[in-house]
């Protein structure tokens, strides 16, 4: 084992709520395990566990055990960074969806562009690019 992350979950108040927002947002399919308030996510082909060049993982959406997080608290747990091809035109779609701004778009020279949201239960998680603003990699190439 090469402690790699191979999974992650996302808690949810309102499940389905979560799975329309991320299933229109990212195009992620769901998959409800029987009646267990657990969905298996599919987030695309280059997912490693899909066989997939392992770009990419795939993870889970559970039913939160406890209050949802408040927007402006500090994140409790871990927090999810998604690469793709237009920050901003997510960023916007998501803010359309039901999501709040965390941190709007902005280049990080060496980075990329960079932003965060809150879904419509509060969790927060990143979209990435290494596309500045300006039509230029962040690696300069």
């Amino acid at each position: 084992m090469s402690n790699l992350v191979v999974h992650f979950e996302i808690h949810g108040s309102d499940p389905a709520r979560l799975v329309d927002f991320y299933g229109r947002l990212l195009g992620w399919s769901f998959q409800q395990f029987g009646e267990m308030p657990y969905w298996a996510i599919d987030t695309g082909e280059e997912a490693a566990s899909q066989g997939g060049v392992g770009h990419g993982i795939n993870g889970g959406l559970t039913q939160r055990q406890g209050p949802r997080p408040e927007i402006g608290g500090a994140v409790n747990g871990a927090n999810l960074v998604i690469a793709v091809d237009d920050v901003d035109g997510l960023f916007a779609q998501g803010l359309e969806l039901g999501g709040s701004e965390a941190l709007a778009p902005a280049d990080m020279p060496g980075v990329g562009r960079l932003a965060y949201l809150h879904d419509p239960d509060g969790n927060v998680f990143g979209l990435i690019s290494p596309v500045l603003s300006d039509g230029t990699t962040a690696m300069g190439s």
